[in-house]
């Protein structure tokens, strides 16, 4: 850890690290990862929502290692059988619509191909994109992530209209039976009747107002880009069927949806493998990356042949997207998921999980929320404001004190982010809510 901290200065003072103590991670092994001095951390955050199937796991190390003894790197200048036999897997766990696939490495480049897809084929330029919402860091995407803390100063994401956001905990409508979840918002009563949801329709009459008022009549966005449930921003999630509803309006002027699906895909929900499914939405592309390839450097975008091809008006080239390396990952992360019934493990652990954490103290928790094992707690104060960054810090330095590695969000950092790798056990649970309980009794 010296000589890190030696050589610290190389890397640039925005390239953050968590914790005031901080770590040096040397392995991980599933769901722990080993510090510099053999310490053992249970992993909940992932890596950022990003190890799915857990650390170094032996089926994808093995396709990896092969792989790389005979091809690493061509472009798609040639063919190569991996990319092919990857693209046909994932095409595969689509709805018939979406058949055509862009493979690209990140979440942002993904969010940013999406885009110019979408301005392509509309011959439109403006898009609507969610407040609160985040789709990563490139010039063109940071227009369309809406978290002040992670604006930069110069100009960019040009012609980005921001829509409401649809959060039925602080939004400014909601109810008691909002979210498809098992825990829903306490603060909140309303009086719907079964199938109907009277805080989604007033989010959509908001949303409808935006479009007449900020696009003409004769034309619209060219598209609409929406995470399934908000990741940075705080594990959010919208009140039932916002997504279709919200999807259906954009296409009705001749916009596209597009589901940003790089932390809600791949079965994390447990109900579904994408996000979009569970509120029965059906976009005209989807964004993913981070969990597809546990960790290895890939992304993608899935599409309409017809929007795909739009492409063909210019040429479109990615050095790195889709090589040999990445396909065999990718291939093998999904043959994983499958054989070891990971997303029927989300859904079982995560329900088990939410339940557990509804449980804690409630003076100092505002609001559980979350499907599957994407999972959010806000954290707040005795006038049920979001918590004091000192104290949300304190208590997020202790569960690591404590082995336990969670992530935080949310636009004032009080929200308590918790995606580990799916793998995980109702036992591992058990010592998570454990040691989440005893730092928010410490520190509150």
């Amino acid at each position: 850890m010296q000589r890190v901290q030696q050589l610290r200065p190389l890397l640039p003072k925005g390239h953050v690290t968590y914790y005031k103590d901080q770590l040096l991670i040397v392995k991980g092994e599933k769901q722990f990862l080993f510090d510099s001095n053999g310490k053992k951390y249970l992993d909940f955050f992932g890596g950022i929502v990003t190890v799915s199937v857990g650390h170094c796991h032996p089926k994808v190390n093995a396709a990896l290692t092969e792989q790389a003894q005979k091809l690493w790197h061509t472009t798609s200048i040639y063919h190569t059988e991996p990319i092919y036999e990857y693209a046909e897997k994932l095409i595969g766990k689509f709805p018939s619509k979406l058949n055509s696939v862009f493979f690209v490495n990140s979440g942002s480049e993904a969010n940013d191909l999406a885009l110019a897809l979408a301005r392509n084929y509309t011959g439109r330029f403006d898009v609507i994109s969610m407040r609160n919402g985040y789709h990563g860091m490139t010039q063109t995407v940071l227009g369309a992530t809406n978290l002040g803390n992670w604006k930069p100063v110069f100009p960019h994401g040009f012609n980005i209209f921001k829509s409401l956001n649809a959060d039925p905990y602080r939004g400014i409508f909601g109810g008691s039976n909002c979210r498809d979840s098992p825990i829903q918002v306490k603060n909140r009563k309303c009086g719907c009747a079964p199938g109907v949801c009277e805080a989604s329709d007033k989010y959509i009459e908001q949303f409808e107002e935006m479009l007449l008022h900020d696009f003409s009549h004769s034309s619209g966005p060219a598209a609409f880009l929406i995470e399934s449930i908000q990741g940075v921003g705080g594990t959010v999630q919208y009140p039932h069927g916002y997504l279709k509803k919200s999807y259906e309006a954009v296409q009705k002027r001749g916009g596209l949806a597009i589901a940003d699906e790089v932390q809600t895909g791949f079965g994390r929900l447990g109900s579904h493998f994408w996000g979009f499914e569970s509120q029965d939405a059906l976009p005209d592309m989807v964004t993913m990356a981070k969990g597809i390839g546990n960790g290895f450097p890939l992304g993608a975008v899935v599409t309409t042949k017809e929007i795909a091809d739009s492409f063909n008006k210019s040429l479109y080239f990615n050095t790195y997207g889709g090589n040999p390396l990445a396909s065999v990952v990718g291939k093998a992360v999904l043959e994983v998921i499958e054989e070891e019934k990971l997303q029927e493990n989300c859904a079982v652990v995560g329900d088990y999980f939410l339940k557990q954490l509804a449980a804690l103290d409630e003076k100092a928790i505002g609001d559980v929320r979350g499907k599957g094992l994407m999972i959010g707690v806000e954290l707040i104060d005795e006038q049920g404001k979001p918590l004091a960054a000192a104290k949300t810090a304190a208590i997020f330095e202790d569960t690591k004190n404590h082995g336990l590695l969670i992530g935080k969000g949310g636009i004032h950092g009080n929200v308590l982010r918790i995606k580990p790798p799916m793998c995980i056990t109702k036992e591992d649970v058990d010592f998570a809510v454990d040691v989440i309980a005893k730092s928010i009794k410490q520190f509150k």
